[in-house]
């Protein structure tokens, strides 16, 4: 871990001479990979040469070591790609979800210092300064009450609150810089909706409030298992809450079909429940979000930062097209995401031809079976859409940006379908949807 301990640059100056390396490595690294493709007779292009396994590699070192939104915004890139990015590039990325740098035990102790008071470690009878995880807006920590109470406290990176908006913009430009922004698409409106969740995750005492709000929600279902808030140590950087014991959900893999099935079960019924039931979502899908107690088989759900309202346009929206979905009609589920803003007018102008084919295709895949079940250890259908997206992607000019709340509740969506199959489950998909249809 001491190989993990790095400050967290905290004056503008030097986050925006972080942002500075990052900007001159990747350049170097283009210079250099396009003088290799030169020598090899190759014409490359520019996209070709930013979008490099070994420039994702310098992005991703110097993000980490950032942390706060930049950190957060790579790992939304990571995670939302899924598999329409290349291996290597997915590899890497993936880095940013699997923990932070860490603070050195002199910076948290002032941090905590600057919360509970120079006598800070009077509350407890041991609080261990060796954390246990480490994620883009705080790190946690487990300590112990008089009380013998166990809790699990997480730390916010000083000065990380202060940098998001500027984060934010640095972040943009250098995806910009990347190509991968096409140049008309207008992504202010995004920008600010996630200036305005991120200021909203680094308030503590708004996600304990989002964590009690869960709990009593699910209060009646004994195989979720949401934290409480310990309020005479909460502060607006410091989050102490009961700790639960739970393995990475990933480990699930390892357990019996049948535990396997009855999680996967209660991670779908949740999403569903949370956008067409509670009015309420957590929409952030990152797996360290979730774990699991192999000798309960119950699930602990974790961090409620990025939980937000769902208005009842966007679950209406979402209904339409599970019904659509569920009658197997090609144009209404065109016709909805048309109206969410998931398709443009210019791409159904354009490749409206190849949108009804995918459709076909996946509603094809999501009726094939006569049991009902979904395999979504299935991944035969992705290198066929993927194909068939090619030309679409391709015609960035085409690309407009859904509002910013349907994105950030399908975001949710697809990274929970992205659980699902990295564990393998096979659930009983059509009828969970008709429950809610």
């Amino acid at each position: 871990m001491s190989d993990r301990f790095r400050p967290v640059p905290q004056g503008r100056l030097a986050r925006l001479a972080a942002f500075g390396q990052i900007a001159g490595g990747v350049a170097t690294g283009v210079v250099g990979e396009g003088l290799r493709r030169l020598a090899q007779g190759e014409r490359p292009q520019l996209a070709d040469l930013l979008l490099t396994p070994s420039n994702a590699l310098r992005v991703t070192d110097q993000l980490s070591r950032l942390r706060g939104a930049a950190m957060k915004l790579g790992q939304m890139i990571s995670l939302d790609a899924g598999d329409m990015l290349p291996a290597e590039l997915t590899t890497i990325l993936a880095q940013l979800r699997d923990g932070a740098h860490v603070m050195p035990p002199q910076q948290l102790a002032g941090t905590l210092a600057n919360a509970w008071g120079a006598d800070w470690r009077r509350h407890f009878v041991r609080f261990d300064t060796k954390p246990i995880a480490a994620a883009s807006i705080g790190q946690v920590h487990r300590a112990r009450l008089p009380s013998g109470r166990e809790l699990a406290i997480k730390v916010q990176y000083p000065g990380i609150a202060a940098s998001i908006n500027a984060d934010v913009d640095n972040v943009a430009t250098l995806l910009r810089m990347s190509g991968l922004l096409p140049a008309g698409l207008d992504v202010r409106p995004l920008l600010a909706e996630a200036k305005r969740q991120l200021h909203e995750e680094a308030d503590y005492l708004r996600e304990a409030e989002e964590m009690r709000r869960f709990r009593a929600l699910l209060s009646s279902n004994d195989r979720l298992l949401v934290p409480e808030p310990v309020d005479e140590l909460l502060r607006p950087t410091v989050l102490p809450m009961d700790y639960i014991a739970g393995e990475p959900i990933e480990t699930l893999e390892q357990a019996s079909p049948e535990r396997r099935g009855s999680i996967g079960q209660e991670l779908l019924d949740l999403v569903l429940r949370e956008l067409f039931e509670f009015g309420l979502m957590q929409t952030d899908p990152n797996f360290a979000n979730f774990r699991w107690q192999p000798d309960t088989g119950r699930l602990v759900l974790l961090d409620f930062g990025a939980a937000r309202p769902v208005s009842t346009a966007t679950s209406d929206a979402y209904r339409r097209l599970l019904r659509a979905a569920l009658s197997q009609d090609v144009d209404a589920v065109l016709h909805a995401l048309s109206s969410m803003g998931f398709l443009s007018a210019a791409q159904m102008e354009r490749h409206g031809r190849t949108l009804r084919v995918m459709a076909q295709i996946g509603l094809k895949h999501l009726h094939a079976r006569p049991d009902g079940l979904l395999d979504f250890a299935d991944r035969s259908l992705i290198p066929v859409l993927r194909a068939h997206t090619a030309p679409i992607a391709a015609d960035r000019q085409s690309f407009d940006l859904p509002p910013a709340e349907m994105l950030f509740v399908q975001r949710k969506i697809s990274g929970m379908a992205l659980l699902l199959m990295r564990l393998q489950m096979q659930l009983p998909l059509v009828e969970t949807l008709t429950r809610h249809a």
